[in-house]
């Protein structure tokens, strides 16, 4: 079974297809969180280290090029929407803490909030519609989300090549370590922002959060 996996994941990665595949994940995972595209970028830096197919270089750019695109799409429907798409995000979910989050972080530090997003589960939707819905300049949401963009396709891609040096003859393990870390930086990342809210008065969160609803 490992083995049929192994050999149709050496055809696809050595496919020009795997390229069109990275930008499309990468793109579509700007406004519908649901696609796995970080995923798919660290498997293609694993092979990319265990075999040379595809191009590490070209893996990152790619990626990097769809995440731009992408954030750019979810600006605009968060823009075009006037914030309804946020507004009907039910009360007590995972999403509309997310939501919160996101106006809350973009009120305090401005557009280095999306380069943080990129590491925090929902957290990239949420801000770049967020920052459409609000009106965040376009001239300054570009830049960021260039930023974002190339340090989530450079951060994803190596994640994967070093899981891929680490088990050259075995992708797999690769991927699985690949991965693994992936999901402890994301892991890192959210536990200091809970000792980062839980240090703040909760009586200043509940006001914050009241005024951003509002």
């Amino acid at each position: 079974m490992s083995d049929a996996i192994l050999h149709f994941a050496d055809e696809l990665m050595s496919s020009w297809w795997i390229y069109l595949a990275l930008w499309g994940f990468a793109a579509l995972d700007g406004f519908f969180p649901a696609i796995p595209s970080e995923t798919l970028v660290v498997t293609a830096g694993v092979f990319a280290a265990a075999s040379g197919e595809p191009n590490l270089y070209a893996v990152i750019v790619v990626a990097a090029v769809g995440a731009f695109i992408g954030d750019h799409v979810s600006y605009a429907l968060g823009r075009g929407a006037g914030g309804r798409l946020l507004d009907r995000v039910k009360p007590g979910t995972k999403r509309h803490a997310a939501v919160l989050w996101a106006r809350r972080s973009l009120a305090e530090r401005g557009g280095l909030v999306l380069v943080v997003a990129r590491y925090v589960p929902g957290g990239r939707t949420a801000v770049t519609l967020t920052m459409g819905s609000v009106r965040f300049p376009l001239r300054r949401f570009t830049p960021y989300a260039a930023l974002a963009a190339i340090s989530w396709g450079v951060y994803c891609t190596l994640v994967g090549y070093i899981g891929g040096k680490a088990f050259e003859d075995n992708p797999l393990k690769g991927v699985a370590l690949g991965i693994g870390l992936a999901l402890a930086v994301t892991l890192i990342v959210e536990l200091i922002r809970h000792r980062l809210r839980k240090n703040r008065p909760e009586s200043d969160l509940k006001e914050q959060d009241r005024s951003l609803v509002a």
